[in-house]
């Protein structure tokens, strides 16, 4: 029978994807739940799956178009999926199916040693390379195709047995360490990405100004969608940035005396936990520090909630996932999450909720250098609070010159709802807490 399939739900408020990679041709013959192309909305790349099995008889779009929801993207010779409602809407699993804006799919809720389902759940270690679709995300793909690797013979040592970056570079034997491949970035520090990262500069459309030639090409989706939200950032918040200096000698102590691998394989502890947890406790401490303002009703809208944005500089552009409930998170609980946030960075997996419902941010410049900065407010949050490059200094105690690791702090906030006093007692308390890091352990 001949079947069409459409665009489905991207997502609240998402009504629009670009295509930025094409994974089928006409005359393929795909598997259920298997992934026809990648798809840009707002800040997230994922892969969309089909979730009918059959031969392609036509493809309506190509890399480059802007698909609407709802819009017939190919047809195919097969049978129907037997579930209506398990058509799957994009995510970074290639086989998760659809799900109702907000809710986590399926997939990411089963537990690890889950068996795949018909349905197309990503498959196990243990599942023989081959034997159905393959679980893979878009970086690892697109590695794929770079080095001339058949995923389908290849082992993933991810989770579900989802195949990695480092699996496909493995599997191409030595010779991949010529192909240019992002590197991983800090597991823990999830801003460090920044610094792994050497982005990739397409061709554009050449041409001439009245001085010389120069080069054009299309904004992609995230760099308007980053361009938007600063421009509107900008415009509405009257920014004030306060500067200081934390000093994390004793921090930095008790970090380096931790056990490499003690809080997993893949789980470095950085500075970023100790940072995160002390913002949370200092956020509680300041509800309005934690708000955002209603312009239309002209309140203020105290958020009973603690999740805390982390910028993370990826290939497509910054973009600044939430890490729920930090208020609730121990250390070694916001590390792993701080790893997995990485992670999905690197393989460009975020879904669109995932970048929704922060209300707080915090930046990591130091992470590729420089000290202090003005930053832009992710509106409609409040504040931010940018990290700068920590540095040996001279320091006086006790008539004493001593050397200390001062840690450079940059709090940029909204002046119409916090007061600079308001602001510097905030910031004071983070300071005081990462002066003092056992209170941030004994914490609840």
């Amino acid at each position: 029978m001949s079947i069409e399939f459409k665009l489905p739900e991207l997502g609240e408020n998402v009504e629009t994807g670009d295509v930025v990679g094409v994974l089928v041709a006409e005359g393929d013959t795909i598997e259920a739940n298997q992934p026809i192309c990648e798809l840009e909305t707002d800040k997230a790349v994922v892969e969309l799956p089909c979730p009918h099995a059959g031969k392609i008889v036509q493809l309506h779009f190509q890399k480059g178009d802007t698909v609407k929801v709802g819009q017939t993207l190919l047809t195919l010779e097969g049978e129907a999926a037997a579930e209506p409602e398990a058509e799957s809407g994009p995510s970074g699993d290639r086989a998760a199916p659809a799900q109702a804006p907000g809710k986590s799919a399926p997939a990411e809720q089963a537990p690890a040693g889950a068996p795949a389902s018909a349905a197309g759940a990503p498959a196990s270690p243990t599942e023989t390379p081959g034997s159905g679709p393959v679980p893979a995300g878009p970086a690892a793909r697109r590695l794929a195709r770079q080095l001339g690797v058949d995923l389908q013979g290849v082992r993933g040592s991810g989770t579900r047995g989802r195949i990695t970056a480092d699996d496909v570079r493995a599997a191409a034997g030595p010779g991949a360490a010529t192909i240019p491949a992002p590197e991983a970035p800090a597991p823990a520090a999830a801003s460090a990405a920044a610094s792994s990262f050497e982005p990739v500069v397409p061709p554009g459309e050449p041409g001439e100004d009245a001085w010389g030639p120069v080069r054009r090409e299309k904004m992609s989706r995230i760099r308007q969608t980053i361009a938007a939200q600063m421009s509107r950032s900008a415009s509405t918040i009257p920014h004030v940035t306060n500067f200081d200096d934390a000093d994390v000698t004793d921090l930095e102590q008790l970090r380096q005396g931790v056990p490499k691998g003690f809080l997993g394989a893949n789980v470095k502890l950085t500075a970023m936990p100790f940072v995160m947890k002390a913002v949370a406790i200092a956020l509680r401490r300041h509800p309005l520090v934690n708000a955002r303002l209603d312009e239309e009703s002209n309140e203020i809208v105290y958020k009973e909630y603690v999740h805390v944005g982390v910028a993370v500089d990826t290939p497509r552009g910054l973009v600044v996932p939430a890490v729920r409930n930090v208020d609730r998170m121990s250390i070694p609980e916001i590390a792993r999450a701080l790893a997995s946030v990485a992670e999905r960075a690197r393989a460009v997996q975020f879904a669109v909720e995932d970048l929704r419902g922060g209300t707080f941010t915090v930046s990591n410049l130091g992470a590729v250098g420089g000290q202090y900065s003005t930053p832009i407010i992710n509106y409609p949050e409040v504040a931010l609070l940018l990290l700068g490059r920590s540095r040996w200094m001279p320091v006086v105690r006790e008539g004493k010159i001593e050397p200390h690791l001062l840690m450079p702090l940059s709090l940029s906030y909204d002046h119409r709802i916090i007061d600079g006093a308001t602001a510097a007692r905030f910031l004071n308390e983070v300071i005081d807490m990462l002066q003092s890091p056992g209170r941030l352990l004994l914490a609840e």
